[in-house]
């Protein structure tokens, strides 16, 4: 018994320095893996570097970084875009949302038209609670493609999201799980563009490049560990 007893302390002390040693990653940093691969942040934890207003060149002073997440004034804020363009990449944030809110995370928005949703599609972000219909939930491709499982967490906590656009074919992640696929372009999204509100927006997902765009849409939500990976 004593060498059984003498076993199981050195097990758990050998399991506490390797805890101890293992590194812990911090928000808003990139792993040397991550460096190796490509990505690069988009959110330093601390501004709102990098990132302009849609069609003005400064970004507009409601949104602010405050305990390491960007938020927007829910009452004041216009939607905050990037500076740089892509066209082919893998986009991984995360996000949360304030009880029955509602945001979302555009790619290849270019500056035609009043709102960034106006030309490029938008990941929904929701408080599924909120009570919005399949194609508005929470991490489909809003009002086009529904997510097919909610894999939303509890209000109040970080939901892990990623966006994949490979020459039109786009993927979106939300917590471990793909839950929603198309081909922009392709016959099916024309129709399902054909009728939505979208078709009053000719511009809507024509952009083969474009800035990412954090929407505020007058509910309380919080994004870190914004970071992009260019692809091929």
């Amino acid at each position: 018994m004593k060498s059984l007893a003498l076993a199981l302390a050195m097990a758990v002390l050998a399991t506490g320095a390797f805890a101890k040693d293992k590194p812990v990653t911090q928000d808003n940093t990139l792993t040397p893996a991550e460096k190796a691969a490509g990505w690069k942040l988009l959110f330093d934890g601390k501004s709102t570097a990098g990132w302009r207003g849609f069609k003005t060149p400064a970004p507009d002073a409601g949104w602010k970084a405050a305990e390491g997440a960007l938020s927007p004034d829910p009452k004041t804020s216009k939607d905050l875009v990037t500076k740089d363009q892509f066209e082919n990449f893998e986009l991984s944030f995360d996000w949360k949302i304030s009880p029955k809110g509602n945001s979302g995370v555009m790619f290849h928005v270019i500056p035609v038209g009043e709102e960034t949703y106006e030309s490029g599609p938008e990941y929904q972000i929701l408080d599924n609670a909120h009570g919005e219909p399949p194609p508005e939930q929470a991490a489909g491709l809003f009002a086009l493609y529904p997510p097919s499982k909610d894999m939303t967490r509890p209000v109040g906590q970080f939901n892990h999201a990623r966006i994949v656009v490979d020459h039109g074919k786009v993927q979106h992640w939300l917590n471990g799980m793909k839950v929603a696929e198309y081909v922009i372009g392709s016959p099916e999204f024309k129709a399902k563009v054909a009728a939505s509100k979208f078709k009053r927006w000719p511009q809507f997902a024509t952009g083969k490049t474009g800035a990412i765009a954090l929407q505020n849409h007058g509910d309380e939500v919080w994004f870190k560990n914004i970071k992009i990976k260019v692809l091929k």
